[in-house]
């Protein structure tokens, strides 16, 4: 039986919304509503964004701007933001807007790597590198996200010990801070259970994180599973938006709310001012103009605050 004790005090959410989030939308915010959302995330208390992406427009107009954006947002001391960046090329866009940490991202398969950035894994991990010696004289960390850990649209589901091995390589350069995704939905919380207890016993100083997508309504699930097995890092996105306009089969995330909720109601802290968000939630969703996938949010689990009306652009 699960008691209490079994769980942590607090987990860190790490919002993606700013950027995974609005990259799979295809109404593109303006850079004043991405200011708001990524200001109004701080305020109710998460403690650490993804604010953009430094990708070229071309590929996804949604991120275009990504230097005015960091100039713009009203930083908070305690709150960490973090920009993603795809090459060198990006990382030193990036490092001009003073980050509090740069994301690289590596497929776990092959096939999905091509097909996402052109360039095998070994290719992929030679630019982290460059990143790596560029972020370093900037004094700026470099965390990575191996997506399709779980499985992969093209080649099915990934053995663990492919993702270890990965894994293990990005910490011999220096990324310790490293987040497993679930890309295309496809995880179930025994899968998410072996990873972690994998991780746990043969690489335990790298420090894991876990990133949902809820194709099949196990997100939440695999969360927790995450949870019991000792994982306290998470990456969610206000009302459950996003998902790769270059994985077939992407869905949202697993929505910010409905993660603090349940956290919350067991007893886990996460620093988040649960009906403050979701005031920001009935923003995010008047901005992109269609409704969010939050199942709380649709719920009124808790009640919205009286008087939260319009979009980020007021």
């Amino acid at each position: 039986m699960l008691e209490r004790t079994d769980l942590p005090e607090r987990v860190d959410i790490k919002d993606v919304s700013p950027r995974d989030g609005l990259q799979a939308e295809p109404k593109v915010l303006s850079i004043d509503e991405r200011v708001r959302l990524v200001d109004s995330l701080t305020a109710v208390g998460v403690p650490h964004i993804e604010v953009t992406s430094f990708v070229s427009p071309k590929w996804l107009p949604q991120m275009a701007g990504a230097e005015e954006v960091m100039s713009r947002i009203e930083r908070k001391p305690g709150v960490t933001y973090a920009v993603l960046v795809p090459n060198p090329k990006g990382a030193e866009r990036a490092l001009s807007t003073q980050p509090d940490e740069l994301t690289v991202f590596v497929s776990a398969s092959e096939t999905h790597n091509y097909k996402n950035v052109h360039r095998s894994i070994s290719e992929s991990l030679a630019g982290f590198h460059r990143i790596g010696e560029m972020a370093r004289g900037e004094g700026v960390p470099v965390t990575a996200v191996i997506v399709t850990s779980f499985g992969c649209p093209y080649e099915g589901r990934v053995p663990v010990n492919a993702v270890l091995d990965l894994a293990v390589r990005l910490e011999s350069m220096g990324i310790a801070d490293i987040t497993l995704g679930d890309t295309v939905g496809v995880a179930n919380p025994l899968q998410v259970a072996e990873m972690v207890h994998a991780f746990a016993m043969n690489a335990p100083t790298i420090r894991l994180g876990l990133h949902f997508h809820d194709n099949r309504g196990t997100a939440l699930a695999n969360l927790l599973a995450g949870v019991i097995s000792g994982c306290t890092r998470f990456e969610t996105a206000l009302g459950g938006i996003g998902g790769s306009p270059f994985s077939p089969g992407a869905g949202g995330n697993l929505a910010t709310e409905d993660a603090v909720y349940c956290l919350q109601e067991m007893g886990v802290k996460t620093g988040i001012d649960l009906d403050r968000l979701l005031g920001v939630t009935k923003r995010l969703e008047g901005a992109i103009g269609h409704n969010v996938p939050s199942r709380l949010y649709k719920a009124g689990g808790r009640m919205v605050p009286v008087g939260i009306e319009g979009t980020f652009n007021e």
